[in-house]
């Protein structure tokens, strides 16, 4: 049997998904069985309970493969970027709509019907991914219909075959959100979920954690005395954490120090987190 990381492939000891099936050790191996995020965002736990820390999120119309359903939680696998973990059995539902558009801004409202008085009825982060039925405009303003009967703000849309042209855009879209560990969405996000959504705007799927961003993104390369080969776009790896250059001295990252999506100096980042972590690890070029 080859070691295998269970942040990406679904398998324990009593149950395993059945594609590893002569990879990995389990009592039991069963297919994924198809299912949609049905909510604004889905929290993917370390374990079946609500005080389980989380790993990462799901995104509204994310989906993923279920190998386990009990006792209100779901055993799941995100087709998007492969983590695993668990969540809670009610934010799943049917694959009924093949999705047309995709949030296109750090956050946006969902509404009962095609008018901004009306009380909202949820909110969508960016990535999020919806089914266009139908178009209202009412004063004005233009909408998008999905098949729920909700609408949402036309131009906080695209469609999903259209990309942004450059990450650290809509990085910088991102600042002054709050800094959530696991976080991966417009309400709350983490380093590497700052990078994982601002470049799957752009079409470029990447793996969840820094560690493994540090080790697959771009290429790696030798930043020259006083980082003085750096550029918009590099990537910058401390031990569990990563920042994304805006432009040759200034960094852009979700962080704990702020709690929050912020612009650094990167010497002065590089000072203030070598006392406790060490200076930087490596740097990539995408």
């Amino acid at each position: 049997m080859t070691a295998r990381d269970a942040r990406f492939h679904a398998f324990r000891s009593d149950l395993a998904d059945a594609r590893l099936k002569g990879e990995v050790a389990a009592d039991r191996f069963v297919p994924g069985r198809p299912a949609r995020i049905t909510a604004s965002v889905a929290d993917l736990r370390k374990a079946p309970r609500p005080d389980a820390g989380i790993n990462t999120q799901a995104l509204f119309g994310d989906d993923v493969l279920v190998f386990e359903d009990a006792e209100g939680w779901a055993w799941v696998q995100s087709e998007r970027d492969g983590y695993v973990g668990y969540v809670a059995d009610n934010v799943l539902g049917a694959r009924e709509h093949a999705p047309t558009h995709i949030v296109c801004v750090p956050r946006t409202f969902l509404y009962p019907g095609p008018d901004l008085r009306f009380p909202i009825s949820g909110q969508l982060s960016m990535g999020s991914t919806v089914t266009v039925t139908g178009s209202a405009e009412t004063r004005g303003t233009h909408y998008a219909l999905l098949p729920s009967g909700q609408a949402v703000i036309a131009r906080h849309l695209r469609p999903i075959t259209e990309l942004a042209q450059d990450y650290v855009t809509v990085a910088e879209s991102f600042l002054g959100t709050p800094y959530l560990w696991g976080g991966v969405s417009g309400f709350g996000i983490d380093c590497s979920g700052l990078v994982q959504l601002a470049m799957r705007m752009t079409g470029k799927d990447v793996l969840r954690d820094s560690d493994m961003q540090a080790a697959s993104i771009g290429a790696p390369f030798e930043p020259g005395p006083e980082f003085s080969g750096l550029q918009r776009g590099d990537l910058v790896f401390w031990k569990g954490h990563v920042a994304i250059m805006t432009d040759a001295k200034e960094m852009i990252h979700a962080n704990g120090h702020t709690m929050l999506v912020s612009r650094e100096g990167l010497k002065e980042a590089v000072e203030r987190i070598s006392y406790l972590y060490g200076g930087p690890t490596g740097f990539r070029r995408p």
